[in-house]
């Protein structure tokens, strides 16, 4: 036993000294001031804002955290001949934060089309190859369009004027005095615009006029002057409204009463409040029928109902009144040609309504995928998240739209006139349906700053959208084709690709405000979904990931999550580090590439190879003077003795020999399996981001053998990586990443051998792209 340990002692001293020996012959790169750490697996304190009493270190709202609210009660009436909104508002305004204010600002999203806006000059763009006949009657032929907010008056609760002014999209009311922490405070707007055709400069709210009955379908948000949120990060989030930065809003309660034709169909954020008026008797009856009806949609307006309303144009009026509480937005829809379905689903021990509202141009589309698309959704993002706490969830057809709001959406997706259609137009329109009803989740209820980081809702939305869209085509097998699974456009790591490895100087980190990069979808959308994805499916596993993203849809809820809360709590709730994947995936437009560089044979010799040689005279060191040691001889190196091939290692090695004799029983050296081929491989990282190095060796005998190596393996070198591999097998071939997890720019340098005719892992790719 003694000797054991003199052995290892010693050999672990020699370790040591080789170690250090060739670290001191090493050329040391000058360390410059300020890069003293530039590892990609340092702790992100430099990156990340300091946690407070407002935020935790853990990614929890802090004990002092807070948020502002502002109810709603709102008198809305449609102008359908002229198609223009009037609204007056009665707004209350809750400070609950620490500080008084001294002014409060209100956001006028509608100026962003304003005949004056500064929206369209913000671009510098040059002339096109070829433009559309109707982008180029819109840029240089036609007037633009008067789109903007009129305000008639802004007054306080005894019905005096409140000065205020207008800034673009932004409009500060001045209060008299600061309204102090604790306090609220009661203001009304009147105002009114003219609404866009959507379809003309894809505008998120507006109409579509359809020539052939004269009729209008009307889907409006960002409708009413709305409060900007007042947070403990920024103070007053009041970035203007340009265009692609979507909107951050603080929660409240809204009473609404909405005004139209009384031959219109609506239906709006909030709980219905006189269904009794508003409903035909027939209405009513198909909608107590709908309450219980769980495996299928019932039609509360036919389409034989909304063709008989489409030749009518009533003169007279009805308003339809809702409240909603605990909301950030409001939104409606209405037209005279919608056809309404609805069905229950049970979500957490209560029933939701699943509701689509489409005219007769989405038929036969829409009435027959339309519910069940909102229907997975509500059952998938719920499961991974929190049940889902409203009562409704609504699906509205609107040509070219994709927009959402809480308990509402627009999608687009319409057959041609015949009724038939694509895969292409149903699995796009099931998509869409899927990710605008799934933003209730992200960020209609856990309220990111859109924005500031669309990320935050639309890579979060888009990753949970992608585990939808599989338990869609699951769950539903009658439409997809058999064997097939469902053809999401985004999530699978080869499918980002394209975008990470191109021009850097059109790519922009994750971390970017939406109105400064060049391809939103791919950044906003793709990438983060894409990351979040891989780090499900990859480096985290299933089972630490959805406790922790769980852990922070919860914790965040009605509230307002920083980039920060949600990495910090990801992290808190797994117990993995992964400051790496955050700076590379998110804060980098880094990319991956991981291959192998070299593979090297080994055999067990007895014999001192030329390099141990060298040591030992450089210390005037003999073999007496060392413990027994073992040696592995390169076969391609002039060490090598071709008669050592074949042979075991106790064979071939007498020190190891004599050991396994003199430490080892007879019982135990026959359960001994003694290698016979050993290989140095040699992995390299041309890529900037470190990822796991998921690796599969194939033996002579067709058998393989997969090994996940963790990322930590870069840790102290980032180019590159050797390891041994032992085996009784001879090994013909390694492939990296054989199932394109870890979206590996290029694969062309995955596989050992490089073969020029199709490698099975190339067939795969191949496969997987076709």
């Amino acid at each position: 036993m003694n000797r054991i340990k003199y052995c290892f002692a010693s050999i672990l001293f020699l370790i040591g000294a080789l170690a250090i020996a060739q670290e001191e012959g090493d050329a040391k790169p000058e360390r410059l001031p300020g890069h003293y750490n530039q590892s990609k697996f340092k702790q992100m304190y430099e990156e990340f804002a300091t946690p407070n009493t407002y935020r935790s270190a853990s990614g929890a709202p802090g004990p002092d955290y807070y948020q502002q609210q502002a109810d709603y009660v709102m008198d809305i009436e449609l102008d359908d001949k002229n198609a223009r909104i009037y609204g007056e508002e009665t707004i209350t305004y809750h400070n609950n934060a620490p500080e008084d204010l001294e002014f409060l600002w209100v956001q006028l999203d509608q100026n962003v089309r304003a005949k004056d806006s500064k929206s369209p000059l913000r671009n510098g763009d040059g002339v096109n190859i070829a433009y559309t006949a109707g982008n180029f009657a819109q840029t240089f032929v036609t007037e633009p369009f008067d789109g903007g907010f009129n305000i008639e008056f802004v007054k306080d609760a005894n019905g005096k004027p409140l000065s205020y002014t207008i800034n673009q999209t932004m409009m500060r009311v001045n209060i008299p005095q600061p309204l102090k922490s604790g306090e609220k405070i009661s203001f009304s707007i009147k105002w009114w615009y003219n609404i866009p055709d959507h379809t003309v400069n894809r505008a998120r709210s507006g109409y579509e006029y359809f020539p052939e009955d004269g009729n209008r379908a009307y889907v409006i948000a960002q409708f009413f002057p709305r409060m900007a949120v007042y947070s403990d990060v920024e103070g007053w989030q009041n970035h203007q409204f340009w265009g692609s930065g979507e909107f951050a809003l603080p929660f409240g309660n809204y009473e609404v009463n909405i005004t139209v034709p009384a031959d219109h169909v609506l239906d709006a954020t909030g709980v219905l409040q006189n269904r009794d008026e508003v409903f035909s008797k027939e209405m009513m009856k198909r909608y107590k029928e709908a309450k219980k009806s769980y495996d299928k949609p019932v039609l509360i307006v036919t389409q034989e109902d909304a063709e008989a309303a489409e030749k009518g144009f009533s003169e007279k009026k009805k308003t339809w009144k809702f409240r909603a509480t605990n909301v950030r937005d409001y939104g409606f829809a209405t037209s005279r040609k919608f056809i309404w379905d609805m069905q229950a689903v049970k979500i957490g021990g209560k029933d939701v309504m699943a509701v689509s509202l489409y005219p007769k141009e989405g038929n036969p589309l829409w009435e027959e995928q339309s519910t069940k698309a909102v229907v997975q959704t509500l059952k998938t993002y719920s499961k991974h998240t929190f049940d889902y706490p409203y009562h409704k969830a609504i699906s509205v057809h609107a040509k070219n739209q994709g927009m959402e709001y809480p308990m509402i959406c627009w999608n687009y997706g319409r057959p041609n006139k015949d009724g038939t259609y694509s895969d292409r137009t149903k699995f796009g329109m099931i998509s869409v349906i899927i990710h605008e009803v799934g933003h209730n989740f992200f960020p209609m209820i856990v309220n990111s700053d859109e924005r500031q980081w669309g990320w935050m809702d639309e890579g979060l939305d888009t990753f949970m959208q992608y585990l939808a869209e599989q338990e869609f085509g699951k769950n539903y097998p009658e439409v997809i084709a058999p064997n097939e699974k469902y053809p999401s456009r985004r999530g699978e790591p080869y499918k980002i690709v394209p975008y990470m490895s191109g021009d850097q100087n059109f790519l922009s980190p994750i971390m970017s405000n939406p109105e400064n990069v060049y391809q939103l979808g791919p950044n906003a959308y793709g990438k983060p979904a894409t990351a979040l994805n891989i780090l499900r499916e990859t480096v985290m596993g299933e089972e630490l990931f959805d406790h922790a993203f769980k852990t922070y849809a919860q914790r965040w809820k009605f509230k307002h999550p920083t980039p920060e809360d949600f990495f910090r709590t990801m992290e808190d709730a797994s117990a993995v580090d992964l400051d790496w994947y955050w700076r590379g995936w998110f804060y980098t437009t880094d990319y991956v590439d991981i291959g192998v560089k070299g593979v090297k044979k080994y055999y067990v010799s007895n014999k001192p190879t030329k390099e141990m040689e060298k040591y030992m005279a450089d210390r005037n060191l003999t073999e007496a003077d060392l413990p027994p040691l073992v040696y592995l001889a390169e076969e391609e190196s002039e060490d090598f003795d071709p008669e050592l091939k074949g042979k075991s290692p106790t064979e071939t090695s007498q020190n190891l020999k004599e050991f396994m004799m003199d430490n080892m029983t007879e019982a135990e050296r026959a359960q001994v399996k003694e290698p016979k081929y050993f290989y140095e491989i040699t992995f390299e990282k041309p890529g900037g981001i470190p990822m796991p190095l998921i690796v599969e060796y194939t033996y002579a005998d067709g058998s393989k053998e997969n090994v996940t190596y963790p990322p930590e393996i870069w840790r102290k070198n980032d180019a590159e990586v050797s390891r041994v591999l032992s085996s009784q097998k001879e090994l013909v071939g390694i492939v990296v990443d054989p199932k394109l997890e870890t979206a590996d720019i290029d694969t062309t340098n995955n596989a050992w051998p490089s073969k020029d005719e199709k490698s099975d892992f190339e067939q795969f790719k191949e496969n997987i792209k076709g």
